[in-house]
C-alpha cells in the first residue's frame, strides 16, 4: 500500500531525518566504538579518560555522520523499491524533499571525511573510502548478488577496527570483534534481501534471493554461518587465546537458533524478525567486551 499522495515533503523534518538516518543503528555504532576503546584498548587509563577523549568523540561523530549520509543516499535511490517493500517507511520524496536529501548527503559526507582527516590522514582516507563505498552500494553494488552484502559487512567491521587505528593498540581482540561484526552483518544483510525480495525482483535487483531463490539462499546462509564460526574459533585459538575461543564456540547457540528459525521462515514478517534477531546478537556481542577487559 503506497503512502498517501496528498502528503507534501518538507525542506526540514526532524522526525524525517531521525527516521531516514536510522537513529538506533547509529547508536549501536557509537556503543561499539566506545566499548572497543574502553574494554579492548591495551593500556591502564581509566574509563573517564575515554569518555572525555575528544579524539574518540570526533571518531565516533565522523563514523555516524558518514553512516547517516549512507542511509540517506540509500533511501534516495530506493524510493520505488521501498514503496513496494515497506511503503510506511518511505521518507525521501514523502516527508523530505529529494533535493534536500541530496544536499544533506553531500554535507554530511564532507563533514565526516573532514573530521577524519582532522584526526589523521589514515582515518581520513578510511572515511573517504567508506563514504564512496556507501554511495557505490546504493547506486550499484546492492543490485549485485553478494557484492552489496559484503560491502555493508566490511563497513561494519571497519567501524570497529578504526578504533585501533586511532589508538594503535595492536590488540588482536579488536580484529576478532571486527570479524564478528562482519560475519553477523553479512548474514543479516542476506536475510534483509529475502525480506525485500518482492521489490528487488520488480526493479531488477540481482540479489541472492532473486537469482537463486529463497531455499538456496537459506543454504548459503547455513554454509556461511558454519564457515564463519569455524574461522573465528580457529583465529581466536591461534592468535588470541582460550577465553576468546570459548566465546566464539558460544556463538553456536545464537547461530543454532538462527538456523532453526530460518528453516521455517517464509514470510516477510519472519525474515524481518530474523533480521532484528541478528541485530540483537550483534549488540549482545558488543556488550560482551566487558568480559575481556
Amino acid at each position: 500500500m503506497a503512502p498517501p499522495s496528498n502528503i507534501k515533503p518538507h525542506n526540514f523534518s526532524l522526525s524525517g531525518f531521525i527516521q531516514v538516518t536510522r537513529f538506533w543503528n547509529l547508536l549501536i555504532i557509537i556503543l561499539a566504538q566506545y566499548f572497543t576503546a574502553v574494554f579492548l584498548v591495551n593500556d591502564d587509563t581509566y574509563l573517564l579518560y575515554y569518555l572525555k577523549d575528544v579524539r574518540l568523540f570526533l571518531l565516533s561523530l565522523s563514523s555516524v555522520i558518514i553512516a547517516a549520509a549512507g542511509y540517506i543516499i540509500n533511501d534516495y535511490y530506493d524510493v520505488k523499491i521501498d514503496l513496494i517493500n515497506k511503503p510506511e517507511r518511505v521518507v525521501v520524496g514523502r516527508i523530505l524533499k529529494r533535493r534536500v536529501a541530496m544536499v544533506a548527503h553531500t554535507v554530511l559526507n564532507f563533514t565526516g571525511i573532514s573530521l577524519g582527516f582532522l584526526l589523521s590522514w589514515k582515518i581520513g582516507v578510511v572515511n573517504f573510502t567508506c563514504a564512496l563505498l556507501l554511495w557505490l552500494y546504493s547506486n550499484q553494488l546492492k543490485r549485485m548478488p553478494l557484492v552489496g552484502n559484503l560491502s555493508v559487512a566490511l563497513l561494519t567491521g571497519v567501524a570497529i577496527y578504526v578504533v585501533d587505528m586511532l589508538y594503535r593498540s595492536g590488540n588482536l581482540m579488536i580484529i576478532a570483534y571486527a570479524l564478528f561484526a562482519f560475519s553477523f552483518t553479512l548474514i543479516r544483510e542476506i536475510i534483509k534481501d529475502m525480506e525485500d525480495l518482492r521489490g528487488d525482483a520488480t526493479f531488477g535487483c540481482k540479489t541472492l534471493p532473486v537469482v537463486y531463490g529463497i531455499r538456496k539462499t537459506k543454504n548459503i546462509i547455513y554454509f556461511l554461518s558454519a564457515i564463519f564460526l569455524a574461522g573465528l574459533c580457529f583465529l581466536a585459538y591461534i592468535f588470541v587465546g582460550i577465553a576468546m575461543t570459548l566465546f566464539c564456540l558460544g556463538l553456536i547457540i545464537p547461530l543454532g537458533v538462527l538456523a532453526y528459525k530460518l528453516a521455517g521462515a517464509d514470510t516477510v514478517k519472519d525474515f524481518n524478525y530474523l533480521s532484528n534477531y541478528c541485530k540483537v546478537v550483534m549488540l549482545l556481542g558488543i556488550l560482551s567486551m566487558i568480559i575481556f577487559k
